[in-house]
């Protein structure tokens, strides 16, 4: 179904304007060129290895009371207990390893999860000083596993932006490029992770709020399935549907650390996935989606990520020995459409979905995006321009959903469900374009449909990092498989580690 004219012609003033807006926001921040600002070199061993890899050394005692961040004291007593756990385990390493496969390794946590002792503020100046008084399931799981957690990450204002900036804890930087975004809304996680400040996270993902930040930092990130891991204890709580298409899941550095993650965090749900079976790559049917169909609200993939997913094609096909088709799904090209509409759908009781406004608000009356619009002009608001326009947009929606949408949806999921069966991958751009300077994306706002609209498709998709472009910044393409069906991505992640090299190391020359 191609765009109607009256879609065209909106489209065109829209970036009309935004090109407008654009070119003079460059031209108050132009600077003088120079080098992008990095990292320096990791230079601790310990940093550059597995959690998988790390907790075998710990229990071999090759390792002592790993160093830890913003709980340091807690943390560093935590460590000094699992020195004497492995003074006094008689089963031997293999016991350990099976009663606690993380023991002492080094685990962040996005904000936006309870994590009792710690901020639970998901970026809200509002909740200042809340302090979670439990542990969400997932990170439950995680500490019974042996992992340490160091402390919270930051996020977007509310988790609903792709930029990890907020008036409570600040912005975020990517560290292969600081005047760059790291992604949202588990910018903070993709952060940490790729620059070695951590071994392994977790982060939550509506809309791409894993894969984008993975994208951006070169690390591993992947959206499970919904309904596997528990989105228990969470702010902003999901509402109306969307239970359906958020997923919790694990972030790495390092592809085999995914499933080990995966299955711990999904606790007795890991049942409902094969993360136990031996996956032949070669017995998959593989697929390429180079774009989305040419969307009008989003940008082209760029030439650096196209090239970049056919490299991985001819990989595929020649190393094990694959056809890989490449496929067409005009219905793609609605993807924000598809995405915005299903967000909004009410609960099976009929009961909406919380509003932006209400959760900007909270805890007193829901905000007003106009006004806080005027109070942000004069440095006076507690919301990020980002929460702001987000705010302003839901105030302009109708309240019914389209129906020309949702079938385009139901016939996008019939396509995609029968494309991938129980045997079948394909590979799409996790975004259009490596990670953009800081603020880029209020320029950009729809962007993230790349990923948005795996979510209400149900699918569960794992960003593997495919190197650096010239400017030193991670390349990546997202693996989507059938519902399910985790197993096959994770695996042709690993596949996809060693053939392209996996994370780099951001202060490397």
């Amino acid at each position: 179904m191609a765009p109607s004219g009256l879609e065209k012609v909106l489209a065109s003033l829209f970036w009309a304007v935004i090109g407008l807006l654009f070119a003079v926001f460059r031209v108050l921040s132009r600077k003088t060129a120079a080098p992008a600002a990095k990292l320096p070199s990791v230079r601790n061993p310990l940093l550059l290895v597995s959690a998988t890899q790390l907790a075998k050394k710990i229990r071999r005692r090759e390792v002592f009371e790993f160093p830890s961040g913003s709980r340091f004291d807690a943390a560093l007593l935590e460590a000094a207990q699992v020195d004497r756990l492995i003074e006094e385990e008689t089963g031997g390493e293999e016991v350990l390893e099976d009663r606690l496969p993380l023991l002492g390794v080094p685990l962040s946590v996005k904000s936006s999860y309870a994590f009792q002792g710690m901020p639970f503020t998901s970026g809200l100046c509002s909740r200042r000083g809340v302090i979670a008084s439990v542990d969400a399931p997932p990170l439950t799981l995680l500490k019974r596993a042996g992992a340490i957690p160091l402390g919270t990450t930051n996020t977007s204002e509310l988790c609903m932006w792709s930029e990890s900036h907020n008036h409570l804890h600040g912005i975020t930087r990517n560290p292969y490029d600081l005047e760059r975004i790291p992604g949202g809304s588990s910018g903070g996680e993709g952060s940490l992770l790729a620059a070695a400040g951590s071994v392994i996270g977790v982060g939550s993902d509506i809309g791409g709020s894993i894969r984008m930040p993975a994208f951006f930092n070169g690390i591993f990130g992947h959206k499970t399935t919904p309904g596997v891991v528990s989105n228990e204890n969470q702010y902003p709580p999901s509402s109306g549907r969307q239970e359906e298409y958020l997923s919790l899941g694990p972030m790495c550095r390092y592809a085999e650390d995914l499933k080990l993650m995966l299955k711990i965090m999904a606790g007795p749900n890991a049942n409902m996935l094969s993360l136990n079976a031996t996956v032949d790559l070669k017995k998959l049917r593989f697929f390429t989606i180079p774009h989305d169909s040419g969307s009008v609200w989003t940008h082209p993939v760029s030439k650096e990520l196209m090239e970049i997913q056919r490299k991985v094609v001819e990989r595929l096909e020649a190393d094990l020995g694959v056809q890989v088709q490449e496929v067409c799904l005009p219905e793609l090209s609605y993807s924000f459409q598809i995405w915005d509409t299903y967000m909004k759908l009410p609960d099976d009781e009929g009961k909406s979905p919380i509003s932006f406004t209400e959760l900007m608000g909270e805890p007193g009356h829901p905000a007003w995006p106009s006004w806080e619009l005027l109070k942000r002009m004069v440095g006076k608001s507690d919301h990020t321009v980002a929460a702001i326009a987000l705010g302003l947009m839901e105030m302009t929606h109708g309240s019914k959903p389209s129906k020309v949408i949702m079938q385009l949806k139901e016939d996008l999921q019939n396509k995609v469900d029968e494309l991938l069966g129980t045997d079948g991958v394909f590979l799409y751009p996790s975004h259009p374009r490596v990670a953009p300077k800081h603020h880029h994306p209020l320029f950009r706002p729809f962007d993230f449909a790349y990923t948005g609209i795996i979510n209400i498709l149900g699918l569960p998709a794992t960003q593997c990092p495919l190197g650096l472009n010239q400017e030193g910044l991670p390349l990546g393409v997202q693996v989507v498989a059938g519902k399910l069906q985790d197993h096959l991505t994770l695996e042709l992640a690993v596949f996809l580690e060693k053939t392209f090299g996996g994370w780099r190391d951001p202060g490397a020359e």
